[in-house]
């Protein structure tokens, strides 16, 4: 799982502490795992998810505009495809099913933890560079790569497996192992090997952490429809 993510990735991990275990091991993702989340709370969830993904699809998109190579910039254009393309469209079926049109999903009315969460991402890209930015990024990249790769393997329930799936999926690990490479690259390149022991590490870090952070309320949100 995390271990294949990049060094980069695994520190900044670390460093957020409890706020990682608190967003990965969250009571809405165990209610995934064992099939207890109610229905009503997992299509909320998925509606203000699918807002989410359209902000952040747009913040990758800047991710194009503050790369410095080729490589760099063909990573974030993959990773707006893969959500804009795929992950997206998850949503999207899950909630026709269901009855939610794909246009009303789309006016979705935006709640307070997704507005702060979004444009937290967004500020880091507008007023940093790719370091930054992908900082802010990082940790629902990789969360969900870690929860659907731990889910797959846990779940006592097939009630949300065509969502777990998605995230432990072959696609999406390999997103998840090629934004670690962009990540860990990208900080070679401008800070350096040594990249941990430059002044800018513990402000990434808290980036990090204050997006993950942002994640557990994200999750909370999704219990209170």
């Amino acid at each position: 799982m995390s271990g294949t993510y990049g060094r980069a990735f695994t520190l900044m991990r670390d460093e957020a502490g409890e706020a990682w275990r608190e967003y990965t091991r969250h009571g809405f993702v165990e209610g995934l795992k064992d099939g207890t989340l109610p229905r009503e709370a997992f299509l909320h969830y998925l509606r203000q998810d699918y807002v989410f993904l359209v902000h952040f699809s747009r913040a990758w998109a800047l991710a194009v505009v503050k790369s410095e190579t080729h490589s760099e910039m063909l990573t974030a254009v993959g990773t707006v495809n893969a959500l804009v393309a795929e992950e997206m469209q998850l949503h999207v079926g899950i909630c026709e099913a269901a009855g939610v049109s794909q246009d009303e999903l789309f006016a979705t009315e935006e709640r307070a933890e997704n507005l702060a969460y979004t444009r937290f991402v967004l500020e880091a890209g507008y007023s940093g560079d790719l370091l930054d930015l992908l900082a802010a990024l990082a940790p629902c990249v990789m969360g969900y790569g870690e929860i659907g790769a731990r889910l797959t393997t846990e779940a006592t329930s097939e009630t949300y497996h065509d969502w777990i799936s998605t995230y432990a999926g072959d696609d999406y690990q390999q997103a998840c192992v090629a934004v670690g490479e962009l990540i860990e690259a990208a900080l070679v390149r401008r800070l350096g090997e040594n990249y941990d022991a430059s002044p800018r590490w513990a402000r990434l870090c808290k980036t990090f952490r204050t997006a993950t952070e942002l994640e557990v309320n994200f999750w909370q949100m999704g219990l209170t429809p």
